[in-house]
């Protein structure tokens, strides 16, 4: 599970879990993403943690003044490099999310959408000690994971990726409650709203709950 994504599922294997994704699914994608334009101004400088090929930064540098994506995939990183190479204003980096080389206070907005915060296989917590460390005081920064409303259309779409051999196959007696166990190790979990108060406890932040799409539930964070 540890090197899953920088290992079995990234660049090419990774771009393809998105073009198999059904009708809901991909409004649900594009929801978020769009929820995340909206709170952007054109001199925003943006850290995205966990690029992968790059499919997020491309939007976001349509709108910010600056966009930084991170990864720990080199061949998700290859391929995003190829992918935004016209793209004046991103910058892609190999680097752990939870031990970023930036001095603090520096980005406008951090964003970890789609489920991140489940699929780094990292300490939640210091994965968003970590996030604040690097933005603004008045910055803001951005969680996503999924809508319990959701299950069943994200549970769809991972079986359709399981069937391509892009993971391994669905353990369902395991598979519930918002947790989805394929029988090679890989676990995808949820953090629900009161997980996400919890993990924000003690930061110097005012968190903000909002669900998006009914698909999506969104931990926003303003650094004080």
């Amino acid at each position: 599970m540890k090197d899953y994504y920088s290992e079995k599922l990234s660049a090419r294997r990774l771009k393809r879990c998105y073009e198999i994704a059904p009708p809901r699914v991909r409004q649900y994608l594009e929801a978020e993403i769009d929820h995340v334009l909206q709170k952007l101004c054109p001199k925003d400088i943006v850290l995205e943690l966990g690029c992968g090929y790059g499919r997020v930064l491309l939007p976001l540098s349509r709108k910010a003044l600056w966009v930084i994506g991170v990864d720990t995939s080199f061949h998700s990183l290859q391929l995003a490099k190829g992918m935004l190479h016209d793209v004046s204003n991103v910058h892609l980096l190999a680097m752990n999310a939870v031990k970023l080389a930036f001095s603090n206070h520096i980005f406008d907005m951090v964003v970890c959408i789609q489920n991140g915060i489940s699929a780094f296989n990292v300490n939640q917590r210091d994965l968003i000690q970590e996030s604040i460390r690097g933005t603004k005081i008045g910055g803001t920064v951005l969680f996503s994971s999924y809508s319990d409303k959701f299950w069943k259309h994200r549970l769809e779409w991972f079986k359709l990726q399981s069937e391509e051999g892009l993971l391994g196959e669905i353990d369902h007696e395991k598979t519930c409650d918002g947790v989805i166990v394929c029988k090679d190790g890989f676990t995808a979990i949820t953090v629900s709203s009161n997980q996400f108060i919890e993990l924000t406890k003690g930061f110097n932040v005012e968190t903000r709950i909002v669900e998006i799409d009914e698909s999506s539930l969104f931990c926003e964070l303003t650094v004080i």
